[in-house]
């Protein structure tokens, strides 16, 4: 089997900060109060978490800047819960604290802080090991796959607001393929805790405007996940892109999206891949 490829993305970021600028620009005063699909916040608290997201990449990496010194107590991230809370605290906080400032400010800065994160990344080496995807795995992921993963938080957000004021999403393949060819890689760590024989393989489709086809298949007590294979598959799992992206984000329940999909074969094996879950939720 040929394993999957890296998800370069890093010229992504000028074009898709400036189709969030565009769209922040046309929208009219009552529309940034609109309530968004993530509970307790409007477009306005999105697009201030998206600031959010863009100072503390930089502060935290570029600028190699801890702040857990400033802490009286220092947060306890020994389970995924603890990582969860910890992570929806965080963001919580910057949210109320920079709800104050202006739409025109806010941006301004994402303006600038989106200029400052994409000369980061593109001074980086992309195939050098780095911290961990969590929702990946463990172990250090190379940089190309944290940085895909910065993309999909971007465009996620984006697609979010866009529902919620009712705006075209970024759905053609440019924007939209490489944030799903990212988050199946959260396949492997989905099926971790299943064991099977050498050889088992799972194929998943996501069907649009171009179908994208991937296989899981269990090599060495582990799960790799690769782009072709010659071997029949255990099960065969059909889902159509609008509703990948939106189970891979908790956007949509995966008994809903069961329903929406068709499969053929193993069925355990089948609905294993609803549990896959792209996000630290």
């Amino acid at each position: 089997m040929k394993e999957a490829e890296p998800v370069i993305v890093v010229d992504l970021f000028p074009p898709e900060r400036q189709e969030l600028l565009l769209l922040l620009s046309q929208l009219q005063d009552e529309e940034w109060h609109t309530p968004t699909v993530c509970p307790g916040w409007s477009v306005k608290d999105i697009v201030l978490h998206l600031l959010g997201d863009d100072v503390g990449g930089l502060s935290r990496t570029r600028d190699v800047f801890n702040d857990s010194t400033l802490m009286s107590t220092p947060p306890s991230l020994n389970t995924w819960d603890d990582l969860v809370a910890y992570i929806i605290e965080r963001n919580e906080l910057w949210v109320q604290a920079t709800r104050r400032m202006s739409n025109r400010l806010v941006c301004t800065f994402l303006a600038l802080t989106g200029e400052e994160i994409y000369q980061y990344f593109s001074s980086l080496d992309l195939y050098a090991l780095g911290e961990p995807v969590s929702w990946v795995g463990p172990d250090p992921a190379p940089v190309w796959l944290d940085i895909a993963r910065e993309y999909t938080e971007r465009w996620v957000h984006q697609q979010q607001i866009r529902d919620a004021v009712g705006r075209p999403g970024l759905k053609d393949q440019y924007f939209f393929a490489p944030v799903l060819e990212t988050f199946v890689r959260a396949l492997p760590r989905t099926f971790r805790e299943i064991h099977a024989s050498d050889g088992t393989l799972i194929h998943l489709v996501i069907s649009g405007e171009a179908d994208d086809e991937w296989y899981l298949q269990r090599e060495q007590e582990r799960w790799i996940l690769g782009k072709s294979s010659t071997s029949p598959a255990e099960t065969t799992v059909v889902l159509d892109q609008e509703h990948a992206w939106r189970l891979f984000t908790k956007g949509i329940g995966k008994a809903e999206t069961f329903q929406c999909a068709s499969f053929n074969g193993n069925e355990m094996l089948a609905r294993k891949v609803f549990d896959i879950v792209s996000i630290i939720a």
